[in-house]
């Protein structure tokens, strides 16, 4: 049997799985690696003009309206523009991590929604704490990498999976509330010094997220907006008696009590414990009604 050359199966199992989070990850390096060429450059005198900074202020979302409207796109930019080695490399890592435990439970229409709607939420209000004097004082004048998304991914999953453990590699088990709150807390008191507006949008970004899981336990699904609707064609068709059958369709949302009991389960004695049903569970969770 011929071996599947290596670059294919990379692609086939990142790319081909229906998971937007590569797409992201992928688009956020691209960038981080060309500005950071366009920087090399000028640094070895090749080339005179300042890509990088220009790249930079032309990304990254102004806190000044007046250069916003000069750079409407910045609005969709920010969230992929990193300028730290190390940031970028633990965002991606967050991002894959808590994107994946999303996509365990709910769908990628919800995924997406959330995301997404936390950067032009969070956007749009930066734009309008901007014009306060006060919140403008602070070493960052513009906003960018995806710590919006990232706070909203996060405090949604507390919502979601409140009694969940991870297994972390030195600290042994420890509750997802209890990492959540350390990394939410971290990043907000980081803006308090950079960006004063921006620590405001961060938290709401966490509220947005918690929202939006609160509205989806009690059946109100934001994400479906963007479902798209059945075309109803009018035809004319013979009417014959037949028996009626009827399919059951997986609710958007899985039984918090079975989730619990299942991560309760895995805490205890890990994800091999599992009967083939809970696994099944699990999986459907994850890949049913993928748009």
């Amino acid at each position: 049997m011929r071996k599947e050359n290596g670059l294919k199966e990379f692609f086939r199992t990142t790319y081909k799985t229906g998971s937007p989070i590569p797409y992201f990850i992928s688009i956020q390096a691209a960038i981080f690696i060309i500005i950071h060429l366009c920087d090399l450059l000028v640094e070895i005198n090749v080339i005179n003009y300042p890509l990088y900074d220009k790249a930079v202020s032309n990304l990254g979302l102004p806190m000044d309206f007046s250069q916003f409207l000069k750079q409407p796109w910045s609005l969709v930019t920010y969230p992929f523009l990193y300028t730290g080695l190390f940031n970028i490399v633990f965002d991606c890592l967050w991002l894959y991590w808590m994107g994946n435990i999303f996509m365990s439970f709910l769908n990628k229409r919800q995924f997406l929604t959330l995301y997404l709607s936390s950067f032009l939420v969070g956007g749009l209000l930066l734009l309008a704490l901007g014009q306060i004097d006060f919140l403008t004082k602070g070493a960052q004048s513009y906003l960018f990498t995806s710590s919006l998304g990232l706070a909203a991914l996060v405090a949604s999953l507390t919502v979601l999976v409140p009694k969940m453990e991870l297994r972390l590699f030195i600290f042994g088990r420890v509750k997802f509330v209890t990492l959540a709150v350390i990394f939410l807390s971290l990043e907000f008191l980081f803006y308090i010094f950079a960006n004063r507006a921006g620590a405001i949008v961060y938290l709401l970004s966490i509220a947005w997220g918690v929202l939006f899981m609160k509205q989806l336990q009690e059946g109100n699904d934001w994400s479906k907006i963007f479902k798209p609707r059945p075309k109803n064609n009018l035809r004319i068709v013979h009417t014959e008696t037949k028996t009626l059958t009827y399919k059951s369709y997986k609710a958007d949302l899985p039984n918090q009590d079975v989730i619990d009991e299942i991560l309760d389960k895995i805490s205890q004695s890990g994800y091999e414990s599992l009967s083939s049903r809970e696994k099944e569970i699990l999986f459907k969770a994850s890949r049913e009604e993928q748009d």
